[in-house]
């Protein structure tokens, strides 16, 4: 006779990824056992990591505003101590390969001072109850490719496998329509550095108010940058349309050149194309850590780890610290650097067979207040480490949401880095405030007559 039972077990086995929504007793442990987007509410029982009791909740006294540089609500916070060279074997169970290789490149230089740890991680209600709204609904596209039925929140914040973790860090709040100057620099092995600068913009499609995933029209954000300088570069401008589905419709990236004054696509804006302002430093799928179609790489999620990763680094962005004193010979100052130890989940993606990267394997850890990808190890086609990124987090409390202040990209090979997203020697910070940019804002036609002008 038919095991009616164990063909049903089967065929949730064989479904996989498409049936990823949770059971509703799981998702009622959103706000109870575990925080609104997925972590743990506990602490450790080292007491080393504490309990999450709603992380910041208003800006600190002394913030002027939306655009405005951030004042730092822990600056009373000393070290506890500082991980060198010398000390490194007590503490390398709690870092990744990749960090542990950034003290044996820099072994006289390279320093992380470790802070108490704040779990200052916070989002605004409405994404909170989106989440939960998700947590029940959401489900993997066929291939992985993206996901379907979620929409203003964290797609899975309880993910059964390594794809769903990795859209948590893709699809994560920061903001609806944000507007930036900042500039990127690839860091020479002598400490030499050229900045680029540029005016920036984004609007989040996903966590639209007034959208839905109805909506969407398969398209996650619209991206607008204009260099500013150096000369050589000014006027030149790039405009990607990020799809949820890059397979199905791939990245739609258009370039505006200044000096023909013609608007060309680029279809090779994705996957491992490296960048030419990171001096080719960084991928394409580099940028945010991680960016793009997951589809060729089998990722697994390898549970959670206690890790020291940076955290509330409003010390590494204020404005009475100087590019010349940050940009030091092969990594940023640790002086103005702090680290915290906090529970990450670990996704691993292995290249398929068949397909082509540079990278043969890359390891996300994902803070698991924020779901951003904190540190990711990269692995050249020997397999041996060759890049190490970190995002330089800390709460955008005038939302709020944790996002990287910076993000660096070291390539231990060449012994050189890049940095994006400097704004301290600029009169002012990322944007929240602005009025919303309508669709017709992000075309090619717009990016025209803009670039003109």
């Amino acid at each position: 006779m038919l095991n009616i039972k164990g063909v049903a077990v089967a065929l949730v086995l064989l479904a996989g990824n498409s049936m990823a929504a949770v059971s509703p007793q799981d998702a009622a442990k959103l706000g109870s056992s575990l925080t609104p987007l997925g972590a743990e509410k506990a602490g450790n029982a080292a007491g080393t990591i504490p309990a999450w009791t709603g992380g910041i909740t208003q800006p600190p006294a002394g913030y002027q505003g939306s655009g405005k540089h951030h004042v730092d609500p822990f600056a009373g916070d000393k070290p506890l101590f500082t991980i060198t060279r010398a000390n490194l074997a007590q503490y390398r169970n709690q870092l990744t390969p990749g960090q542990v290789a950034l003290f044996e490149a820099y072994p006289d230089t390279f320093q992380m001072p470790v802070y108490p740890s704040r779990r200052s991680g916070s989002a605004p209600q409405w994404v909170y109850d989106n989440t939960a709204r998700n947590a029940a609904s959401a489900k993997l596209l066929d291939g992985d490719n993206g996901f379907a039925d979620a929409f203003g929140g964290i797609p899975f914040p309880i993910p059964q496998n390594g794809v769903e973790a990795l859209w948590n860090h893709i699809a994560r709040y920061r903001g609806t329509y944000v507007v930036r100057r900042a500039s990127e620099v690839a860091v020479q092995r002598n400490g030499s550095y050229s900045l680029v600068t540029s005016q920036q913009e984004a609007l989040f499609k996903f966590y639209d108010p007034k959208g839905s995933y109805a909506n969407l029209n398969n398209i996650l954000f619209y991206y607008l940058s204009f260099t500013r300088s150096p000369a050589r570069l000014a006027g030149g401008a790039v405009l990607v349309h990020e799809t949820l589905d890059q397979v199905k419709e791939p990245r739609q990236a258009w370039g505006y050149n200044a000096g023909q004054r013609r608007v060309r696509r680029a279809p090779n804006l994705a996957y491992d194309t490296p960048i030419s302002t990171a001096d080719g430093l960084r991928t394409a799928d580099d940028t945010d850590m991680f960016n793009g179609a997951p589809d060729r790489y089998d990722w697994k999620l390898l549970g959670k780890r206690e890790i020291y990763i940076p955290y509330n680094s409003y010390r590494l962005t204020s404005p009475e610290v100087k590019y010349k004193d940050l940009l030091q010979v092969g990594h940023l100052n640790p002086a103005y650097t702090r680290y915290e130890l906090h529970r990450v989940w670990v996704v691993e993606g292995t290249l398929k067979t068949g397909e082509r990267h540079i990278y043969s394997k890359r390891t996300l850890y994902l803070d698991e207040d924020s779901w951003q990808a904190a540190v990711v190890d990269q692995y050249d086609g020997r397999g041996e480490l060759w890049r190490v990124s970190m995002a330089y987090l800390k709460n955008y409390y005038e939302l709020p949401t944790t996002w990287s202040a910076l993000d660096v990209f070291h390539d231990l090979q060449a012994r050189r880095y890049h940095v994006q997203n400097l704004d301290n020697e600029e009169a002012n910070t990322i944007d929240f405030s602005q009025p919303m940019a309508e669709d017709s804002y992000f075309t090619p036609a717009a990016l025209r007559r803009r670039g003109t002008r």
